[in-house]
Order: C-alpha cells, then sequence, then structure tokens
C-alpha cells in the first residue's frame, strides 16, 4: 500500500470529522499496488445511513482530504443504504484495503 501512516491517520480524521466514528473508509485502486509510481488516491466511504446530498459530501470530503494530503488527487465515491450499487462498490469492496490507524 502506497500511503503513508501519517496519510493514513489524515484521511481517517477528515472521515471521522465529517462523517462520524462508523463511517468505513476503504483504499482502492492503483496505490495498493507497491511496486507502481504516483496514482492518484481512490476511497470509498461506507455509511450506514441515507445521505441526502451524496455529490456534496463526495466533493467535500476530496478536497479536504487532498488538502490533508499534501495536495494529492482523492476520488471519493460513497456507499449508502439509499445510494444506487454501482460496479465500481463492487470492485472496491472486493479488492481494497480497510483503512485503519494502525495499518
Amino acid at each position: 500500500m502506497r500511503l503513508s501512516l501519517s496519510d493514513i491517520d489524515a484521511i481517517k480524521a477528515v472521515v471521522t470529522e465529517i462523517c462520524g466514528e462508523r463511517a468505513v473508509v476503504r483504499l482502492f485502486g492503483s496505490r495498493l499496488d507497491d511496486t507502481a509510481k504516483g496514482g492518484d488516491i481512490d476511497l470509498m466511504v461506507e455509511l450506514d445511513e441515507a445521505v441526502e446530498h451524496p455529490a456534496r459530501l463526495s466533493a467535500w470530503l476530496s478536497v479536504k482530504i487532498m488538502r490533508a494530503t499534501q495536495g494529492r488527487k482523492v476520488d471519493v465515491i460513497l456507499a449508502a443504504p439509499n445510494l444506487e450499487e454501482l460496479p465500481i462498490h463492487r470492485i472496491a469492496r472486493e479488492q481494497g484495503v480497510i483503512l485503519s490507524h494502525d495499518a
């Protein structure tokens, strides 16, 4: 996984601040490949409650995480009970890694 512990902590802190303690953050995509270089940070934030304005929340999370990780490009998708389940959600669940402070 190509994220520093400080990046993981920053991501978790932003998600917890905005979405609460129960939100689960999953890293997926190119940052899981230790042999690759560069690449954006692809995250899926899983919530157990409905999201009223998902596009706004996703954008807000992306910007705050980008600032907290020294300007790295961040893509955030949301998973919540009221949101449509797309193929990207399945990929993130199957291939992704849940970020934890002790990762």
